[in-house]
């Protein structure tokens, strides 16, 4: 299962929140990528607080660990204001996202996270309140039943998704800042590595980070995650040192490689050249091949392998490219070999 790797971007359980919100930036300066994304909104944040009004309400979008919370936050420290955070699934009732509202103070920020997945009947509550600083609310029922406007002070929402295509395009629409996020480069990594190092009292060297930014998939998430498992075994097993030769051990140890595959992206892939050529094959003739969901396949596994050029869809099925042979050092009937560095 995705959530059970310990390369998946998403949340997991042993993802301390205490430490997870230490290792999150506070200022645009400190924030390490996205810097197309943080020059436009340095000049947003600058131009709402000279004409002393809200900034316009934000859509942050991307794949999952990116840093579209620690986006929000930042945002909010910048603007001087507090933050009121919450999620699309835990407002269930219109009578929930009224109480928020009704609390916020002046400029303050509302987060509100997997906003696609909001209810339609909360949705409609929200379009008043992010174009007029007003909630409409129905006051008894039947022929009796009145509506009576309340007026909000103005505030900021910022809505993250992973899938910005699931929101309807009035709520998309009332957004003035919609910006997606983008994996981050090795060296960008390699940035957030050393100074999560310096946070969590970690000797590391220029080669262990830039070992474990490698593996990190592009995503900051991950490299914090992977950070605290060497770290781990850099106590145990070296002088708690992060050296390059202690990195690769650690990462041998979880069984992933320099690009951040794990046993099931090198099963996956394997599956495709031994079993089937290198394809092509259908989606749910390879998922029943390594025991997964096709959608699991589909929406997790794949993305990235395609991302790094060893994956294709096509027509006909799943291909693997000619780099998979050379990556994998096998020939299409051999078996992977287990060094992986």
């Amino acid at each position: 299962m995705e959530e059970e790797r310990i390369i998946s971007a998403r949340r997991q359980a042993e993802d301390d929140p205490g430490i997870e919100v230490g290792l999150r930036p506070r200022t645009l300066q400190e924030y390490v990528g996205q810097e197309k994304i943080k020059e436009k909104l340095a000049i947003y944040i600058r131009a709402a607080l000279d004409r002393n009004e809200s900034l316009d309400h934000v859509l942050l979008y991307g794949p999952p660990g990116l840093g579209k919370t620690t986006l929000a936050h930042i945002i909010a420290n910048e603007l001087g204001v507090s933050i009121r955070v919450t999620a699309g699934p835990a407002i269930e009732r219109p009578g929930d996202l009224a109480a928020i509202l009704t609390n916020l103070g002046h400029g303050d920020v509302l987060f509100i996270d997997e906003i696609h997945r909001l209810n339609r009947s909360v949705e409609e509550i929200l379009y008043p309140a992010m174009e007029d600083n007003a909630l409409d609310i129905i006051i008894g029922k039947g022929p009796g039943a009145r509506s009576l406007r309340l007026d909000l002070p103005p505030f900021t929402m910022i809505g993250a998704t992973v899938r910005a295509g699931l929101l309807t395009s009035p709520l998309r629409d009332r957004f003035g800042v919609v910006d997606r996020l983008e994996f981050y480069t090795p060296s960008e990594l390699e940035q957030i590595i050393t100074r999560s190092a310096n946070i969590l009292n970690v000797k590391i060297e220029k080669a262990g980070a830039a070992i474990i930014a490698c593996a990190s998939r592009g995503t900051p998430r991950v490299a914090n995650r992977l950070l605290k498992r060497v770290r781990d075994y850099a106590q145990v097993k070296a002088d708690n040192i992060i050296t390059g030769v202690v990195a690769e051990e650690a990462l041998n140890m979880l069984q992933l490689d320099n690009k951040g595959l794990d046993e099931i992206d090198r099963r996956l892939l394997t599956a495709l050249i031994e079993k089937f050529e290198g394809g092509p094959v259908g989606l749910d003739t390879l998922a029943a091949c390594i025991s997964e969901e096709p959608e699991t396949l589909e929406d997790v596994y794949e993305p990235y392998l395609m991302q790094l050029g060893l994956l294709k869809r096509t027509a006909r099925g799943r291909m693997v490219t000619g780099e998979v042979y050379a990556y994998l050092n096998i020939k299409p009937k051999d078996g992977p070999q287990q060094k992986l560095w």
